[in-house]
């Protein structure tokens, strides 16, 4: 015989702990005389498996009951009540566009320099976007909605406008991952509505070859924190990110070999050390087991504004970055460098892949030629 619907209200509430049938695979799980749940056992894929309807008495039997056959509705017709249900569940998850970014960021910290320490991968959306649409959920993130994020930024600010909409790109992309139904056209339909940037792409500041020497005397009387890496950057033409990550366990037979992760090309270059940008070195040295070459005062990565302030407070529009231009801008005029070793000298590739695939020498000698030479100029008035 078949149960079916054995339980009524009335009984339900007078019995105790326990198991009990009503039929049909719907169970009344008491765990005190007062409280209980719903169960129904289904078999789903040959496997029995049990699906929670809701806790009793706040779900009536007749509910039960009603829930159940919808369950039992859905298995008939090959559908998995409770893979559904719990897809469902998933969906009812609002995710906000500054935990999207957040999961995002922390999802390509190993890609980026540093694991992202720095913050340049989030600035431009903690700064100009997220204040505005953070809270948005990003399901809901169309292109009307970062107009009116980008729109101030957009042609004052476009480099940063740029970064912003890159990775905000990335971040739907991300969340589209999670399994979230984002519209992955939002950032190329909002780059329809602002139109072209009317900014124009300038140059960073370089002081001109002819200033150097001056400037470089009278660097060397300064005893800011600043002054020695600011040097060793006039006397390398390194870049001032990978100057301020550089260890010294990175030295060995006068070559600084500066790893790939800092590098902005994702390649390992190889500096060549004069006896000047060696001298530099050691004067940083303040401890035997400093490990950074160019610490802050507190030991840790230098900042990368602090080179700049030094400048700015001594009435220089110039940026320690414009120092690579300065010293490519000498070679050209001032020397007979081939182009190759002035190239490799600020860490640039000029081959093909083929070509590279032959020539692999890395021009030490001729490049720390050339830098001895810089190093006589910018010397020559101290």
């Amino acid at each position: 015989m078949v149960l079916l619907n054995s339980l009524n209200p009335l009984k339900a509430k007078n019995l105790v702990e326990g198991k009990y049938a009503d039929g049909q695979g719907l169970w009344l799980v008491k765990s005190e005389r007062t409280r209980g749940k719903w169960v129904l056992r289904v078999v789903v894929q040959g496997k029995r498996r049990e699906m929670g309807l809701g806790r009793w008495p706040d779900v009536s039997i007749a509910e039960a009951r009603e829930l159940a056959a919808e369950a039992r509705r859905k298995l008939r017709t090959g559908i998995d009540p409770i893979a559904q249900r719990a897809e469902g569940r998933k969906k009812i998850v609002r995710l906000t566009v500054q935990e999207a970014v957040s999961s995002c960021f922390e999802a390509r910290k190993a890609e980026l320099k540093g694991d992202g320490e720095a913050g340049r991968w989030m600035s431009p959306l903690s700064v100009h976007v997220l204040p505005a649409i953070g809270r948005t959920a990003i399901e809901d993130l169309d292109q009307h909605t970062l107009k009116k994020a980008l729109e101030p930024i957009w042609h004052s600010k476009a480099d940063t406008a740029r970064k912003a909409l890159n990775r905000l790109s990335l971040t739907l992309k991300h969340a589209a991952a999670l399994g979230l139904e984002v519209d992955l056209q939002a950032t190329m339909k909002v780059r329809a509505l602002l139109g072209k940037q009317r900014h124009v792409a300038e140059h960073i500041p370089s002081m001109p070859y002819k200033d150097a020497p001056t400037f470089y005397k009278w660097l060397c009387e300064q005893t800011s924190v600043a002054a020695l890496p600011l040097r060793f950057i006039m006397l390398t033409a390194a870049r001032t990110s990978e100057v301020r990550y550089a260890r010294h366990n990175y030295i060995a037979e006068r070559v600084l070999t500066l790893p790939a992760e800092i590098t902005k090309t994702g390649r390992e270059h190889k500096i060549p050390l004069t006896t000047e940008a060696l001298s530099v070195i050691q004067l940083a040295r303040t401890v035997d087991d400093q490990e950074l070459l160019f610490p802050s005062q507190k030991g840790k990565v230098l900042s990368d504004a602090t080179m700049s302030r030094l400048m700015e407070r001594q009435g220089y529009n110039y940026r320690p970055h414009g120092f690579r231009a300065t010293f490519r801008t000498w070679s050209e005029e001032q020397t007979d460098a081939e182009y190759e070793v002035a190239e490799a000298a600020l860490g640039h590739t000029v081959e093909s892949k083929v070509t590279r695939a032959y020539q692999r020498s890395d021009r030490l000698d001729k490049r720390l030629e050339l830098m001895n030479k810089w190093e006589q100029y910018l010397t020559s008035q101290r």
